[in-house]
């Protein structure tokens, strides 16, 4: 795979610029701003990932690189996507390893990875951006290995169901970034059209969430 630079972005629709836009402006202060969804996201990451070994894994949305580190210490070979010029340059700053590489890419469009290649797929706080779920668990069956698997951790439907959906302060101005509802079954539904199962799925509050809804919620889906 080609590192930071070396591939084109494919065009993007409007509502995609939109958000690779925003993400872009966020970027500079997006490890930095009070954030309890990114905290909590971090940490649920490394709950479940953090004892896993895998020979090859593939990021899809790496953002600052908050997750790409972790990965980086459980995979032989981490590959990181992210369609944010801003959001990949403070990634790749971050984590200069030979074993890891940054490369463009929008994933509404083929991922740029071989058939059957990748050991895991993870996925954090993108899929709220992304119309469309069944591309990307037909790209994930895809490059996925036969005894692979595909982590997902997202905001919860309950939270978007009252009107939640990612967003930044900046002058004292709020940008709502473009977000869709994603029901619980949405991605079950997704996974089983592109033989993917679930093995696991679990709903997270941060601590200061007493009595809300849950947060986010992860799941765990493995080849069939």
């Amino acid at each position: 795979m080609d590192t930071v630079g070396t591939r084109q972005l494919s065009l993007l629709n409007k509502p995609n610029m939109r958000i690779q836009e925003a993400y872009t402006d966020w970027a500079a202060t997006y490890d930095l701003d009070r954030n309890l969804t990114r905290d909590l996201d971090e940490i649920i990451t490394r709950e479940t990932l953090g004892n896993l070994r895998c020979n090859s894994i593939l990021e899809i949305g790496c953002g600052t690189g908050k997750n790409t580190a972790l990965l980086a210490q459980i995979g032989r070979h981490v590959s990181a996507l992210d369609f944010s010029t801003g959001m990949i340059a403070k990634a790749s700053a971050k984590l200069s390893l030979d074993h890891v590489t940054f490369e463009m890419a929008d994933i509404t469009q083929p991922w740029p990875c071989e058939d059957q290649s990748i050991d895991m797929v993870v996925c954090n706080l993108v899929l709220e951006h992304i119309r469309d779920l069944s591309f990307i668990f037909s790209e994930a069956s895809r490059v996925l290995l036969k005894t692979g698997r595909f982590f997902i951790s997202e905001l919860h439907p309950f939270r978007q169901y009252q009107g939640t959906q990612a967003n930044f302060q900046r002058n004292q101005e709020t940008t709502q970034i473009p977000a869709f509802v994603h029901h619980i079954s949405d991605f079950i539904e997704a996974a089983a059209a592109n033989n993917l199962a679930l093995a696991s799925m679990k709903e997270w509050w941060h601590e200061e969430d007493q009595n809300k809804p849950p947060r986010l919620v992860s799941f765990m889906f493995e080849q069939r």
